[in-house]
């Protein structure tokens, strides 16, 4: 399966099955800021997607992170009760993990909502 494929939505997992078929994105931390003015009430989220490969090397894991990134910089998502401000891509990380099998990325994002 490809990396396009996996965040096809088929490979994301809030938690991921005991033995997950590889490339696969996880949901991860997450952060919430208040982000309130003096007339507006708001947040600021601070997101984290995980995507985890095994292809041999750190191509897929790289093309992964980019997919999650091209997928939701400036989306324009609607909220339930709120308003999508801005979504930003701010920070992708990609290492090997221990045993030097599997590759794992981080892919940070920045929300700012308006709340009702």
């Amino acid at each position: 399966m490809s990396a396009a494929t996996a965040l096809r939505g088929e490979r994301v997992y809030d938690v991921p099955p005991a033995s997950p078929e590889f490339p696969y994105v996880t949901l991860g931390e997450a952060q919430v800021l208040d982000w309130s003015t003096a007339t507006e009430a708001g947040e600021e989220h601070r997101l984290t997607l995980h995507v985890w490969s095994r292809q041999g090397g750190h191509g897929e894991a790289h093309a992964m992170a980019h997919l999650v990134q091209q997928a939701l910089h400036d989306a324009p998502l609607t909220l339930a009760g709120a308003r999508l401000v801005n979504l930003r891509f701010t920070q992708a990380d990609i290492r090997r993990e221990a045993g030097g099998r599997t590759y794992h990325g981080l892919v940070r994002f920045r929300a700012v909502i308006e709340t009702a």
